[in-house]
């Protein structure tokens, strides 16, 4: 699972092999969750949470949304789909 982004101890990774649509899962600091990226022009919308507060989650959506271009980018480099 490729890491994309490293932020306030976290890091967002894309599986390979994932299904659609392009989300991302973060990572760290005993929690995980998931956000649906919706490609190109956001914003990353939370799908799902494990034991991030509300007030983390915040903070990485918007951390999300300021990388969302290279975000999208990458989740279509990894998914490549004919």
């Amino acid at each position: 699972m490729p890491t994309i982004l490293r932020f306030d101890g976290l890091r967002a990774v894309i599986y390979p092999n994932d299904h659609r649509p392009a989300h991302v899962h973060v990572i760290g600091k005993g929690g995980e969750a998931v956000f649906i990226l919706n490609c190109p022009d956001g914003p990353p919308e939370l799908r799902e949470s494990y034991r991030f507060k509300s007030v983390e989650l915040n903070r990485i959506a918007s951390t999300l949304s300021d990388e969302l271009l290279a975000l999208c980018a990458k989740w279509s480099e990894i998914h490549v789909y004919y």
